[in-house]
């Protein structure tokens, strides 16, 4: 009896390993067979005429990043790939996937997300991403390890890479991780689709992605740090990021802002103005153009022209710069820490035209929060209660009356 049974748990194991001795060899032959998928040039087309927006999003395994982008509505197509390559291929070629994970080819294992952002915006796309990956870990993704799975993100838009350096500006502030955001946030390079094999790999292959995707460590650290209700998400994804692609706004200048438009503001600075918000200048205590300002209305950001502050919101700090309790909303802000010689400092930059505007300080007005947001006047621009309406503030006038 007990020779049987060892027989047969023998013939398990010979049957086990006999099998994953043919699972993997099959793989390997999928892999070593598959060819590279060409891109609908009607999709492309689409991109191309700004129909669609594309952004490309390197995540680790490029199976995981694919399919948390998969059936999502407003994702006409999330395509799995190779980003940023050092060589050029011709279009329809590119390089296999043993040369870029073995890192014969250097390039990244990423995944080009096609949008419609009038269904889905771009800051739901970045929460998707961000949800999903260890941001601190630019030495790969969970068991992958290596160049080819490290995290960035390659934007072909100005708001794209506005958003994308907020929010990692914001995780940083919060001190959620104890390590910094390592993300990289670069213009877009280039894009080469994987093999067919590598395509939709969850759908047609679920319980072999499901079985790599908990081994590889990927779940059980979503679960520790991105909890679905955690009120760290809302703070980082809420408020603004969702207004920005409302048809509501889209009329609003600051949301037409783009580097074209930015290059040609920057020529029209006076050098002090540039020196500011350009080369995190400071400007004269007292002898500045809105220290003493008393009148009515809002001051924008002098590049892009985003709101930043109210005249309601600003008090004599006596220091001799513009000082307010507060900004007209949080989310047209971002703050970095300042490490200089013989202090730490917080910056308050503009998020769309990142522009350096001045420091926040804990020692404001107790009443009206305890905090100062002390401002170059250089890196402003007023605009009176009466030229609200018609320079397209007007959903702002109730926070300046």
């Amino acid at each position: 009896m007990q020779f049987l049974m060892k027989n047969k748990i023998q013939g398990l194991i010979i049957f086990i390993i006999t099998g994953l001795i043919v699972f993997v060899g099959y793989n390997s032959y999928l892999r070593s067979t598959s060819k590279p998928i060409v891109i609908e040039k009607e999709l492309l087309s689409k991109v191309e005429d700004k129909t669609y927006e594309s952004i490309v999003l390197a995540g680790g395994c490029f199976w995981c990043t694919e399919s948390e982008y998969n059936h999502v509505e407003g994702v006409i197509s999330a395509i799995s790939g190779y980003a940023d390559t050092e060589n050029l291929y011709k279009v329809g070629s590119g390089p296999s996937y043993k040369e870029v994970s073995s890192g014969e080819v250097i390039a990244r294992e990423a995944v080009q997300v096609i949008y419609d952002s009038k269904v889905i915006p771009i800051t739901k796309i970045l929460e998707i991403y961000f949800r999903h990956i260890n941001p601190t870990d630019d030495g790969g993704q969970f068991a992958d390890r290596g160049y080819q799975y490290s995290p960035a993100i390659y934007y072909t838009t100005t708001e794209q890479y506005n958003l994308s350096k907020d929010i990692i500006n914001k995780i940083n502030i919060s001190h959620k991780f104890s390590l910094p955001v390592v993300v990289e946030v670069m213009p877009f390079s280039n894009f080469y689709p994987a093999e067919e094999y590598h395509q939709d790999y969850k759908d047609k292959n679920q319980v072999r992605y499901n079985i790599y995707r908990e081994a590889s460590g990927r779940n059980s650290y979503i679960r520790s740090n991105w909890l679905e209700n955690d009120v760290f998400i809302k703070e980082i994804f809420g408020a603004k990021n969702n207004n920005m692609n409302n048809k509501e706004n889209e009329s609003q200048p600051w949301n037409l802002f783009t580097e074209e438009i930015k290059k040609e503001q920057l020529k029209k600075l006076t050098p002090l103005q540039y020196a500011v918000t350009q080369k995190d200048g400071t400007e004269k205590a007292f002898l500045n153009e809105y220290d003493t300002n008393k009148a009515e209305g809002i001051y924008v950001d002098i590049v892009s022209g985003e709101p930043l502050y109210s005249s309601k919101d600003k008090y004599d700090s006596g220091t001799g710069w513009p000082s307010f309790v507060k900004p007209i909303d949080d989310s047209y802000l971002k703050l970095v820490i300042d490490k200089g010689i013989f202090s730490t400092r917080t910056e308050v930059r503009s998020v769309i035209a990142d522009s350096h505007l001045g420091h926040v300080f804990p020692d404001g007005p107790i009443d009206r929060g305890g905090k100062r947001y002390c401002m170059n006047s250089a890196a402003l621009r007023f605009v009176p209660l009466e030229n609200m309406e018609k320079e397209g503030y007007g959903e702002f006038v109730n926070k300046v009356k």
